[in-house]
């Protein structure tokens, strides 16, 4: 009798000689495989035989989000359509790249996808590739790793992602942090010392780390002392630290504004001469930066032309 595949197997058809005392199997020119796992899906082996290449060719392009794919328990599923999609020369192009009108690979958005799938090493991969068709370090971070953080925050902020799904994200995406931030190391002479943190109550460390790197690469000495640092230690930070050009506060949550406020006016009383700057998404203009005490510099970028 004619094994059965095993389940949720793909079923590799072959045929076998009628004459049972040859024992020889007749292979077909061409594996075979189940095609539909679910309506409007295919295995990621399907998908890679509707498109004439190689399963890892396959493969490789869900995990640079240039094919979308999700996990399906152990194993890839991609959809119909976007295979037909790709095999016709059509590129998966997001709705938010689609809406910009931009002609460039959307890497932030393939970045996004795979920080929601879990995908850590599909992320880095998209990082790696990016990289390779020219983009800079600090290009990946502000164009690339910042807006897909956004993106993810607001889904989460509007009740369309959970909150384990949004940590799992911020967790892959701090550690593709820590493998990017060396290269924003520059040697010579230092232009001073920056000292940067959020106020206490304020846990969003992600800006903080990104922004420490963006300003190494401008050729500071950067101490990021994370979040929800007592106002007490932060000071005493400030003070201890030598040739201190400037404090940077971050503050993300508008509920972290009044500590904000408390941390630039304890920071000032403690060095007088330094520059205080703050940033984030609860400090929009000047306005806000003034009420807070300090000066405003919405991205690094422009705190670094701040500094002079």
């Amino acid at each position: 009798m004619e094994g059965q595949p095993l389940a949720g197997s793909p079923r590799l058809l072959t045929g076998f000689s009628s004459d049972f005392s040859e024992h020889r199997e007749v292979r077909p020119e061409r594996a075979t495989y189940v095609d539909v796992v679910s309506e409007g899906f295919l295995t990621l082996h399907s998908a890679a035989e509707r498109l004439g290449v190689h399963y890892m060719t396959a493969y490789r392009y869900v995990r640079l989000g240039v094919l979308p794919g999700e996990k399906d328990g152990g194993s890839w599923r991609v959809r119909e359509a976007d295979v037909a999609a790709f095999s016709s020369g059509t590129r998966f192009v997001p709705e938010t790249a689609a809406e910009t009108g931009s002609s460039r690979a959307p890497w932030s958005e393939r970045l996004e996808a795979r920080l929601l799938a879990g995908d850590g090493r599909g992320a880095w991969g998209v990082i790696e590739a990016a990289m390779a068709a020219g983009a800079s370090t600090e290009t990946v971070y502000l164009d690339i790793v910042a807006p897909a953080l956004r993106r993810i925050g607001a889904k989460w902020a509007a009740g369309e992602l959970d909150i384990a799904s949004e940590h799992r994200a911020t967790g892959i995406a701090f550690r593709l942090i820590g493998r990017l931030g060396p290269r924003f190391a520059r040697p010579g002479r230092s232009k001073g010392s920056i000292l940067i943190g959020t106020p206490p109550g304020e846990r969003h460390s992600m800006p903080v780390a990104m922004l420490a790197d963006l300003l190494r690469n401008e050729g500071y000495e950067v101490f990021d002392l994370g979040a929800d640092l007592p106002v007490e230690a932060f000071v005493q930070a400030v003070r201890t630290t030598s040739a201190l050009s400037a404090v940077g506060v971050s503050v993300t949550s508008a509920d972290c504004l009044g500590a904000a406020a408390e941390l630039v006016q304890a920071v000032r009383e403690a060095a007088p001469g330094v520059r205080v700057v703050v940033g984030g998404h609860a400090v929009t203009s000047d306005a806000d930066a003034e009420a807070l005490g300090a000066e405003w510099a919405p991205d690094a970028k422009s705190m670094v032309q701040l500094l002079g």
